[in-house]
């Protein structure tokens, strides 16, 4: 009986072991079952509709090319006029997207037909839009970079995952039974493909081979990128691939489309990691100037230098800091994680080089700036104090003008004052008169005795205020008639008859 409860002990156990493994399993299942149901879309994807869409949007003609011309005039437009709402618009209504999409699927499904119409059309797509935007900025009168147009001429990590994200989103959104327009929309203001392209257009204008080659730089990598994103989400979905008659073809166009890929797919993960490492470097820079370029009365302004991008130049303005505490700012620059590579220079006072006297400039133009700012907003102060010290000054005097009045001429129940403006329209001359208007109290004065009052009254004023240009006005006492009594007069009385 004693080693029959053990043996019932361990059953139990292993029974209860079994049991909560089975619930677990059963959790786990009913989660993955979850995720998969929540994140599946290959059931509710249409590939050969998908495909078909994508072929008609590929070609660049009539509509189509009418469209692209109009919107890029219009984000040309908003990039001179630095306006962002003009330069989102432009980007709803462009149809820039159907040969990258084009030829990222073409790839994938081994189509040589779509892979060359797609090529072609970029090519038109991107030569019709440079044209339009060089057009436009060479006869628009341009009075320098805007800060949207600035903003095009340089990529950064962040225009990568936009792209990549962007790209995954639209054809994901062009997959689906239905197509998602919202969606698509979206996409298309998210990557951005069109302000580049105008950009570039306005570098071709002005003859800037920087602006022109930052812009191409940032539209190559949110075309390959979109493009890429399409790729893979065509492959993971398995869309059906193009079937020829030919053996020897067949195997020719999947070997020009993998080397297509792969030529596609190394330079961008090789400027994904460029780009990338050019993000944490100058994130670095930025913390450590924060962390330890400090001292009292300096102020710090750094940037990258374009002649030597791995060299951090660090301008230091106000009160000169000690060469011991610089040498110890370059000794924790090099064991800044990022920094590896990289160098430092700090300039300050006399040391500055003729070569970064650019960045001193910046630095004194933003101060002397801000003290112009400072001595307007004075200026305008002092102007509204002016203001308001003359009108306190003219109230004052108008009281005891009134009061003066009040004593002289108890036929006088009020008086009021206001300058008038009159432009004489023969001389062209504008002047200011002061207008005094008084009202009689005593209603029974007669118009001579009324003439006097208002004369004597112009005559002292002059003295007073020692000047001619006023007038005085007589106004009419107004009665305010009770509705009532208005009412109860109207009234017709009946007729009685006799």
């Amino acid at each position: 009986m004693e080693q029959q409860e053990p043996q019932q002990q361990e059953s139990t156990i292993d029974s209860n072991l079994d049991s909560n493994q089975q619930r677990i399993s059963g959790i786990w299942d009913n989660i993955m079952a979850f995720l998969h149901e929540l994140l599946d879309i290959r059931q509710d994807s249409d590939r050969d509709e998908t495909i078909e869409a994508v072929r008609k949007d590929i070609s660049f003609q009539g509509h189509n090319a009418w469209i692209l011309i109009f919107s890029i005039f219009v984000a040309s437009i908003g990039l001179h006029a630095n306006s962002t709402p003009v330069v989102i618009g432009a980007m709803l209504i462009s149809p820039l997207m159907g040969p990258i999409v084009g030829m990222g699927l073409g790839t994938a499904i081994n189509d040589a037909i779509m892979l060359r119409r797609s090529w072609i059309n970029l090519i038109v797509m991107v030569g019709l839009s440079l044209l339009t935007a060089c057009l436009y900025f060479l006869i628009a009168p341009i009075n320098g970079i805007t800060d949207e147009l600035k903003a095009r001429t340089f990529p950064t990590i962040l225009d990568v995952l936009i792209a990549i994200f962007g790209g995954l989103a639209l054809i994901v959104a062009k997959a689906k039974k239905g197509t998602i327009s919202n969606a698509i929309a979206g996409v298309a203001i998210a990557t951005a493909l069109m302000p580049p392209l105008c950009t570039a257009g306005f570098g071709i204008a002005t003859g800037s081979l920087k602006v022109f080659g930052g812009a191409m730089y940032l539209f190559c990598i949110n075309a390959v990128f979109i493009a890429l994103a399409t790729f893979l989400v065509c492959k993971l979905l398995k869309f059906p691939m193009v079937k020829y008659a030919n053996q020897a073809k067949r195997k020719r166009v999947s070997r020009i489309a993998s080397l297509i890929g792969f030529l596609v797919l190394l330079p961008s993960v090789w400027l994904f990691y460029q780009l990338y490492q050019e993000e944490v470097k100058k994130a670095a820079g930025a913390k450590f100037i924060e962390n330890y370029v400090e001292f009292d009365g300096m102020r710090p302004s750094y940037d990258w230098n374009e002649k030597d991008p791995n060299m951090l130049d660090i301008w230091m303005v106000g009160e000169p800091v000690p060469v011991d505490v610089l040498k110890e700012w370059e000794k924790k620059f090099t064991l800044q994680k990022g920094l590896e590579e990289s160098t430092v220079r700090f300039y300050q006072g006399s040391s500055l080089p003729t070569e970064n006297n650019e960045g001193v400039e910046v630095v004194q133009e933003e101060l002397i700036d801000k003290l112009r700012l400072i001595q307007n907003k004075d200026v305008r102060i002092a102007a509204l104090e002016n203001e308001l010290r003359k009108a306190n000054e003219q109230e004052k005097d108008f009281n005891r003008l009134s009061e003066e009045v009040r004593l002289n001429y108890p036929q006088i129940s009020s008086m009021s004052y206001a300058e008038s403006i009159n432009k004489d329209f023969i001389t062209q001359q504008v002047d200011t008169i002061a207008i005094y208007n008084i009202i009689f109290n005593d209603t029974t004065l007669t118009v001579p005795n009324r003439v006097e009052i208002k004369t004597r009254i112009g005559k002292w004023l002059s003295y007073r205020l020692q000047t001619e240009k006023l007038k005085v006005n007589e106004i009419k006492r107004s009665f305010t008639i009770p509705v009532e009594s208005t009412k109860k007069e109207t009234q017709i009385p009946s007729k009685t008859v006799e």
